[in-house]
């Protein structure tokens, strides 16, 4: 038996049988501008401007610079830029200082820090992210934006 031949008898692992890859981190760049939605399981940071619905992650990072002008549902969101648009967090919302929220927040638990901005209602407790969450779900699925179309002004 040669050291470099597999036995016979055993299997060989199938393309289905592989462990699920892990969601990885997401950036959008400053300078860079996204129109449509995003949907990730891993880590978004935004630097740069998404025009759309941030959906599914479990981190998103919006820094400084950053803009989104839609919707987030994310497990944790932590705001350092500008956001039109409603914050559904199922855990933690933070706001940072040099943040700028213009909709509402549903989530467990806020932190805002002092000079963070919040023009709109927020809501926190165990189910009121569940029932964002339909209210959202709805209103993305009636949206007339849609992943990979241009918005024309």
């Amino acid at each position: 038996m040669s050291i470099f031949t597999k036995p016979t008898t055993e299997k060989g692992l199938m393309r289905n049988d592989a462990p699920p890859p892990e969601a990885g981190l997401s950036v959008i760049a400053s300078g860079m501008k996204i129109v449509g939605d995003i949907e990730s399981t891993g880590v978004v940071k935004i630097e740069g401007v998404v025009e759309g619905a941030v959906r599914g992650a479990r981190q998103l990072l919006l820094g400084r610079q950053g803009t989104v002008h839609g919707d987030i549902r994310a497990h944790e969101v932590v705001i350092g830029g500008t956001v039109v648009g409603t914050i559904i967090a199922e855990e933690r919302v933070e706001i940072q200082g040099t943040s700028s929220v213009q909709g509402d927040i549903h989530t467990k638990s806020i932190v805002v820090l002092e000079g963070g901005v919040i023009n709109g209602t927020v809501r926190m407790g165990e189910a009121v992210p569940q029932e964002a969450a339909r209210e959202l779900g709805d209103a993305i699925t009636d949206s007339p934006v849609r992943p990979g179309l241009a918005l024309s002004q």
